[in-house]
């Protein structure tokens, strides 16, 4: 089959489109399930991955000197080609989306437990979308902001693959929300429910404590600044951070947020995402009922993963990249 794999860490120069040999058909006793990939989606993590940055990366299991999996990819949308013999969800044919490790392939095997049915509105393409972005987008909303109706949210990369849920979710959840987002993709963000849409080249965001909830996915402004525009007994979601040294790669500003939480009103948090089935499958109804949507940027074939990836590096994406398989 065809695949990106790598076998070094570095920039997208090392992602290389090979062939290699078919993922074997699933145990006869065995609870996975191999997909005919027909799209994956890429997210900030596949570069952190990529690169083995920062290298805390690496200290996490993922390979110090090299990368243990070597086909990137880790959202995944298609139809089951062949089930183990535990399986009792799915069966050849069917079309399914989830969670895996190198869905920048033709197949893919992945656990039962990390799949679901694709939404009846969207097409495959559209559902390789959603896991990984939508997943974490509802765990910093729901769980860790408690987004209630009436509170006023300010999303933070509000156009980004991430930010995009947190718009529509928060909305979802009966907020008042102001996304930040680049004059470019102002109108985008309008069009998914924002009530208020600050250009950050323009404007900077109010510093009155006004947000009852801040969902930072964009990680370069400033404790103190964030704070000031935080109500006195607000909560921030900070959401990854693309800031910072090779070591903690912008995680110390997390780690400096939760160490101050306890000295103030304010609830500074980091949010780690748990790619929790059932919080995909909250995310299914949602989009079912007409509440949320993958907002796509563009879709590219295989051959073209390298490309896509700059494309995300020089922070270009409006919305989710999907790649066609």
């Amino acid at each position: 089959m065809k695949a990106i794999v790598q076998d070094v860490y570095g920039s997208a120069d090392v992602l290389e489109l090979r062939e290699i040999d078919k993922p074997a058909d699933p145990a006869i006793g065995g609870q996975d399930v191999l997909i005919r990939v027909r799209a994956a989606a890429v997210d900030a993590g596949v570069w952190h991955l990529m690169r083995g940055r920062p290298y805390l990366v690496r200290l996490m299991g993922y390979g110090l000197r090299a990368p243990k999996e070597r086909v990137r990819g880790r959202e995944v949308a298609g139809l089951v080609e062949a089930v183990g013999g535990g399986v009792t969800r799915f069966r050849p044919g069917d079309e399914v989306f989830g969670f895996c490790e190198g869905a920048f392939a033709e197949y893919v095997r992945a656990p039962e437990d990390r799949l679901l049915a694709k939404p009846t509105n969207l097409s495959l393409e559209e559902s390789a979308a959603v896991p990984i972005s939508g997943v974490t987008a509802l765990q910093a909303v729901r769980d860790v902001g408690q987004v209630r109706p009436g509170q006023r949210v300010l999303v933070i990369g509000a156009a980004g693959g991430v930010g995009t849920y947190a718009v529509q979710l928060a909305k979802a959840y009966g907020a008042l929300v102001t996304g930040v987002c680049s004059t470019a993709k102002t109108e985008l963000v309008r069009s998914i429910g924002a009530d208020e849409v600050i250009d950050y080249t323009r404007e900077d965001f109010p510093s009155a404590g006004r947000y009852d909830v801040i969902v930072d996915t964009a990680g370069h402004r400033s404790l103190t600044r964030l704070r000031r525009a935080l109500a006195p007994r607000g909560t921030l979601v900070i959401v990854g951070s693309e800031g910072g040294g090779r070591w903690l790669g912008g995680t110390d500003r997390v780690l400096r947020a939760v160490l101050l939480s306890p000295f103030t009103g304010q609830r500074l948090r980091g949010l780690v995402s748990v790619e929790r089935s059932a919080d995909l499958e909250v995310l299914r109804g949602l989009i079912e009922a007409g509440k949320v949507r993958p907002v796509i940027d563009r879709t590219h074939p295989l051959s073209e993963v390298p490309e896509v990836i700059r494309h995300l590096e020089r922070g270009n994406a409006r919305g989710k990249t999907v790649i066609s398989v």
